[in-house]
């Protein structure tokens, strides 16, 4: 029984296991995205993410953690370079698992584990939604819609002609008398 075990073990020794996690986190933060199946990919995020928090500050005591669980030089260099410039104001979650459908050989879930800053994709439509659309301004102090009609209150108020003193009949004017 497995009670209170939280390792995922993958099926290999912890000799093994702790290899293949080396492997995995070097090419992840060389080529910041890899497809691997999802149960790899799940026990990598528990690896990485401790390591990149140590990449934030940059001291000899930490490059040396970090080296003792790589044992790469060129993979601790991105990782107190590009991606620790990037995760600094980050407060954690740096990588995401997405799922992406079954092997063909042997139907494992694979996944795709990527750095969260380092995609394209969504950090250009962060910035370009940023950037084409500068805010709306209006001259009048409550110009927000009304949610039955779409419509901005302040229009339905201007639309509707004033009415002044002088523009009233009153019974003294020639028209009220005829």
């Amino acid at each position: 029984m497995r009670h209170g075990d939280k390792v995922n073990n993958l099926g290999r020794t912890t000799s093994h296991r702790h290899a293949l996690l080396r492997n995995l986190a070097i090419a992840l933060f060389t080529h910041k995205r890899i497809f691997t199946t999802l149960a790899k990919a799940k026990a990598l995020r528990g690896f990485v993410e401790p390591l990149i928090t140590k990449s934030k500050t940059d001291s000899t005591h930490s490059r040396r953690l970090a080296f003792s669980y790589l044992n790469d030089k060129e993979a601790v260099k991105e990782l107190f370079g590009t991606i620790a410039a990037k995760v600094g104001d980050r407060p954690g979650g740096y990588t995401r698992v997405i799922k992406t459908g079954f092997r063909a050989g042997d139907a494992a879930e694979m996944a795709m584990i990527e750095m969260v800053d380092f995609n394209e994709i969504y950090t250009q439509n962060k910035n370009a939604a940023k950037t084409t659309e500068p805010k709306k301004k209006t001259r009048r102090a409550g110009g927000s819609k009304t949610a039955a009609t779409g419509e901005k209150a302040a229009t339905k108020k201007a639309a509707a002609p004033k009415a002044n003193k002088a523009d009233k009949p009153t019974d003294e004017t020639p028209e009220a008398e005829a």
